[in-house]
């Protein structure tokens, strides 16, 4: 538990002021979703993202933004609260860290207790030529992940 501890203390650190109890990198992330209790991972990506782009094995899938037309999910918070206990230690993650940003913002106002963001997201930030996957992220990390 002293490694989980130490994990979650970093992402407090990095998260000072943030509207949620801190932020992740990836392979942090990985390890508190592997080997603390209770812990779930959101994907809060579209749903055409999340079947084509690719999956992490065991999370919970839920829009913060529908495609098409990227308009927000009138029902993430019930759909959250009907898959997620309140007092679970939540992470979320979307393409890049920005839309679950924003997930675990609105789920902390809800009142849930333990919200994390995943920064960098599942595929990362945008490399020179704007292509992701390249500099780093849930799949760069070489993190468990499925396609199809």
């Amino acid at each position: 538990m002293g490694h989980i501890s130490e994990i979650l203390g970093r992402a407090r650190e990095r998260g000072a002021g943030l509207p949620y109890e801190g932020a992740l990198l990836p392979g942090e992330a990985y390890s508190i979703f592997r080997e603390a209790p209770g812990a779930r991972l959101v994907d809060v990506r579209t749903r055409a993202e999340y079947d084509w782009v690719g999956r992490i094995p065991g999370s919970i899938h839920i829009e913060w933004l529908s495609y098409p037309g990227m308009q927000p999910n009138p029902h993430f918070l019930s759909q959250l609260l009907q898959q997620v206990d309140r007092e679970a230690l939540v992470l979320f993650i979307c393409r890049s860290g920005h839309r679950s940003h924003s997930a675990a913002a609105a789920a902390a106002q809800a009142g849930y207790t333990e919200c994390y963001n995943v920064l960098e997201g599942f595929e990362g930030d945008k490399d020179q030529h704007a292509h992701r996957g390249k500099l780093n992220g849930w799949r760069f990390a070489d993190l468990p992940w499925e396609q199809g």
